[in-house]
C-alpha cells in the first residue's frame, strides 16, 4: 500500500503547506515522504527542553530544513509539569496558527498515523464515548484560517519505520514515549500497538465506517457567522451542544480540555482561559474570541436591544460591526 493517502496529497498539491516536526518517526517519515512525493512544504517545531535531546532535535530540524531549501520555525518553550499534555498541544497549536496566519500558508499538515488514532479510541472507549468521539481526528478538516491535512492517518507506524530503515533516512527516538505515567503511552504499549500490527486492515474500515456514521450523525448546526463569531442552534441535547462548542473552537485552534467542558456545561456563560467567551442560552450558543474593553453606552444599549449577550459585545465593538448585519 501506498504510505500516503492520495486524498491528502491531492489536497496539498499546488498549495504552501507547514508541516509539523518533531524529528521523531513518524514526522520524519512524513517529511521525506512528501519530499519524494514533490509536495512543497516547511516545518515547525515546538522545543519543551523536556528531554536531554530536545535541543539537539531542535539543530536536526534546523540543518534538515537547510539541506533541502525549506524555512524552519522553532520555538522554544517552557511550562510547568501541571496539565503538561494539555497546554503543549495548546502551544503547539497556538504556534502553528500565527506562523500560518503571518506567513499565509493553506495547510497545516501533522504525522498522526494508525497506531495513534486506534489509541486514542481505545482511550476514549474506556472513559465512554460515543461514535462522534470514537471515531478521532479526521483525515481532512477546516480550520478557521487553514486546512489541517494528516496524509498518515490510515498508515501503521511499523510500515513508518521499515520505510526509514530501508532508505537511511534520520530521526530521533523520544524516550517520553516509554513514560507509562502519561496514559497514551500505556494504551500504546499493552494494546494500540499490538491491535494495529495484527489487524491493521479491519480497523482501517472499522474507522472509515465511523467516519461515515459521524457525518451521518452530527453537522454542526451554524444559524449566523460573522467574522470570528459563531452562532449556533441549540439543540436542547446536552451532550450534542458541547460536541458543538467543542467543534467551533477546534476551528479555531482552541483545545478543550474535559474540565473545561464539565465548566462549560455547568456555567452555561463562560470565558475560556481569557481567550474565548462561550454563551449557551436556551435557543442559541454564541462562540467569540473574548476582549475587555470600554464600550459606549449607545452601542451597548443597541446590543441589549437585539439580546446580544454582554460577554459577546466587545468582540462585536472590536470589529467596529453594523448592526444592520445582524
Amino acid at each position: 500500500m501506498s504510505l500516503l493517502s492520495s486524498k491528502s496529497l491531492e489536497t496539498l498539491q499546488n498549495c504552501k503547506n507547514l508541516l509539523a516536526f518533531s524529528a521523531g518517526v513518524d514526522s520524519s517519515a512524513l517529511f521525506f515522504l512528501l519530499h519524494e512525493a514533490k509536495i512543497d512544504f516547511d516545518i515547525a517545531l515546538v522545543n519543551y527542553q523536556t528531554r536531554p535531546r530536545s535541543d539537539e532535535e531542535a539543530l536536526h530540524a534546523q540543518k534538515l530544513a537547510d539541506t533541502y531549501d525549506k524555512t524552519a520555525y522553532i520555538k522554544t518553550v517552557t511550562l510547568p509539569q501541571k496539565n503538561f499534555e494539555h497546554n503543549a498541544r495548546q502551544v503547539r497549536y497556538d504556534f502553528f496558527a500565527e506562523i500560518i496566519t503571518q506567513k499565509g500558508y493553506d495547510n497545516l499538515i501533522t504525522a498522526h498515523q494508525l497506531n495513534d488514532r486506534t489509541e486514542w479510541f481505545l482511550m476514549q472507549f474506556t472513559k465512554g464515548a460515543g461514535a462522534v468521539e470514537l471515531s478521532g481526528f479526521e483525515e481532512i478538516e477546516k480550520r478557521e484560517h487553514y486546512t489541517l491535512v494528516r496524509p498518515l492517518i490510515h498508515t501503521p507506524k511499523e510500515m513508518l519505520l521499515a520505510y526509514l530503515h530501508e532508505n537511511k533516512h534520520p530521526y530521533f527516538l523520544d524516550e517520553s514515549n516509554q513514560n507509562e505515567q502519561y496514559t497514551r503511552n500505556y494504551f500504546r504499549k499493552h494494546f494500540a500497538d499490538e491491535l494495529v500490527q495484527n489487524y491493521a486492515k479491519g480497523i482501517q474500515k472499522s474507522f472509515a465506517y465511523l467516519h461515515e456514521d459521524k457525518k451521518a450523525l452530527f453537522q454542526l448546526e451554524v444559524l449566523k457567522k460573522i467574522e470570528a463569531l459563531t452562532i449556533l442552534k441549540s439543540s436542547q441535547n446536552e451532550i450534542r451542544d458541547i460536541r458543538q462548542i467543542d467543534k467551533v473552537l477546534k476551528q479555531m485552534s482552541y483545545i478543550l480540555s474535559k474540565a473545561q467542558k464539565e465548566e462549560i456545561v455547568k456555567q452555561k456563560d463562560i470565558v475560556i482561559s481569557d481567550r474565548f467567551a462561550v454563551v449557551w442560552e436556551e435557543e442559541k450558543i454564541y462562540i467569540a474570541p473574548f476582549f475587555k474593553t470600554v464600550m459606549p453606552k449607545q452601542f451597548k444599549e443597541a446590543c441589549r436591544v437585539r439580546n446580544i449577550p454582554a460577554k459577546i459585545r466587545p468582540y462585536l465593538y472590536s470589529i467596529d460591526f453594523d448592526f444592520m448585519k445582524w
